[in-house]
């Protein structure tokens, strides 16, 4: 995607909710998200990984057995019990696993941590909407192997605050959706390093006070 098509989606995207704050709620299908920034739909266990800011590049990834074998050993041995709580715990393992086997694949493993505007174009780092694209994803890897038993993927959605400038620049994230109760959790691998654990955390407490009171990875 050209920075100029990049811009004008999200242009279109913030527009329908420019007068109900900084919370930018999106209610379409998750696969939407993909549509919207012209990145390939993750099929099956085949992903096209985004990099470069905005998915100006795509590099497609398959996930093996014997890698569906490891994941579904890390999230079996992760959570202490059959609970959303510790799915979610399980989770995060996963996709820093996920990230870190993607990254020494592609060269996203040199993927610093947060925004660095001079790095847009660089294919091996990763803006907030690469990685919320690539969570969404992963996700759907998870979900389409049987290891999302109390969650269902959720549509990427964003937050700022525009006026605060940098610290309340806008923020995607991927979203985990319980489903007994309803609660939405964000799944935000931007904050931290290629390969960290994400951190996973409802939707409300999730960003926009400022950049250092974004939450903790989950461990």
């Amino acid at each position: 995607m050209s920075a100029q098509r990049y811009l004008m989606t999200a242009i279109t995207i913030y527009a329908a909710f420019a007068l109900t704050g900084c919370t930018h709620e999106r209610h379409g299908p998750t696969l939407g998200h993909f549509d919207d920034f012209e990145v390939t739909r993750p099929r099956g266990d085949v992903v096209h990984v985004c990099s470069a800011y905005g998915c100006k590049k795509q590099t497609k990834f398959r996930f093996t057995e014997a890698d569906i074998a490891e994941i579904k050993k890390i999230m079996k041995t992760t959570a202490k019990d059959d609970s959303a709580a510790e799915e979610r715990r399980a989770v995060a393992y996963a996709i820093g696993w996920m990230e870190n086997r993607v990254g020494k694949a592609i060269g996203t493993d040199k993927d610093r941590a947060g925004m660095d505007f001079a790095a847009s174009g660089d294919p091996t780092q990763q803006d907030c909407v690469d990685e919320a694209t690539n969570t969404t994803a992963y996700l759907l890897v998870l979900n389409n192997n049987g290891l999302l038993k109390h969650h269902t993927v959720g549509t990427p959605f964003a937050k700022d605050e525009l006026w605060r400038g940098v610290s309340g620049w806008t923020h995607w994230t991927a979203v985990l959706l319980e489903n007994n109760g309803g609660k939405k959790y964000a799944v935000d691998s931007w904050i931290y390093a290629n390969g960290e654990n994400p951190a996973v955390v409802e939707t409300d407490k999730w960003y926009i006070s400022d950049l250092a009171s974004l939450p903790a990875s989950t461990r």
